[in-house]
Order: structure tokens, then sequence, then C-alpha cells
């Protein structure tokens, strides 16, 4: 095997289910069992990780490296459980972020319109009410302070989804 050309190591290494890939995929596995913890293990996972961090803050003095990196933690991961679930379930038009959608003729254009944009109308719902909880907090208490972290993040992750609607990165996974 040493003494084979890459190429050949490259073939030997690929996916036997026909894909590209040098290391397919639980997926590519047909007889394996695809149940509801399957399908769904990045959102679990992640929503375990939010409240991880929930509970690790809840014990911790945010006036403390680690209870500060609790708190930021709690913002970031609350971003990404939204970015996996938001992106699953929402559509924004033209944007490269989200599942694509095609308008359904028997429904309106109202209807069309909000679903296409669904992703983006999520985002900024809930986006104000965050900023709305956090102007009736003190920012510089323990949960205002995590509060404001995740206003950052909401608008950073709206930010993203508008910036790549007309935006790309070559080489990125479009």
């Amino acid at each position: 095997m040493a003494d084979m050309p890459r190429q050949d190591l490259r073939e030997e290494r690929q996916s036997p289910h026909g894909g590209d890939t040098l290391y397919p995929s639980h997926a590519h596995h047909p007889h394996r069992k695809q149940g509801f913890l399957y399908k769904h293990s990045l959102s679990i996972a992640a929503a375990l990780i939010v409240i991880a961090w929930i509970v690790a803050y809840s014990f911790s003095d945010p006036s403390t490296h680690i209870g500060s990196f609790f708190g930021n933690a709690i913002a970031d991961w609350s971003g990404v459980l939204v970015t996996v679930l938001a992106t699953k379930w929402l559509y924004e038009k033209n944007s490269r972020e989200s599942r694509q959608c095609v308008d359904d003729p028997r429904h309106g254009r109202v209807w069309n319109a909000l679903r296409n944009h669904s992703l983006s109308i999520f985002l900024v719902v809930t986006g104000i009410g965050w900023v709305v909880l956090f102007a009736k907090m003190d920012p510089n208490a323990k949960w205002g302070q995590v509060v404001g972290n995740i206003v950052s993040e909401w608008t950073q992750i709206f930010g993203t989804v508008v910036l790549t609607k007309r935006l790309i990165e070559w080489k990125s996974k479009e």
C-alpha cells in the first residue's frame, strides 16, 4: 500500500456507497435504524449544551473569568441552536444560508412572501423580544449581560442571512 500512487489511495478510501467523501457519515449506512434521536441529534446536543451553560452560569460569579465565559457561551450556543433549528424549518429567499423555497401558485402572494422570508421574520420578531427584555434589565446585572450577548448574537445571525442574499465567499460550501 505504501507503493501505491496517491490517487489509488484516495480511491481505496472512498465511500462504498458511491459518494465522493473519504469518510462517509452514518447516513450512508441504510441498514442502521434512524430514529428520532438520530435524526435530531445535532439540535438535541446543541440544546443540552445550552442547558449545561445555563446551569453552570447560574452557580457561577459573572465577575470571574469562568463565570464570564459561561455567560458568553450561553449566547454563542443559543445562536448555534437557533441557526440549526431555524435553517432547518424556515426559509429565506436568495440566502445561501437558508433552505430554498419555490412559490406555490395555490397560495396567495402574501403567504408565499411570508414563507419566503420566514427566517428573517422569525429573527426580527424574536430579536425584538430580546431587545425589549434587555431594555428592561440592568445591563450590568448577571443575566443582563447574557441577554445583551444574545441580542448581539441574534443581530449577527440576521446580518449573516441578509448578507448572504447578495454576497458570496468563493470556495465556501454553498
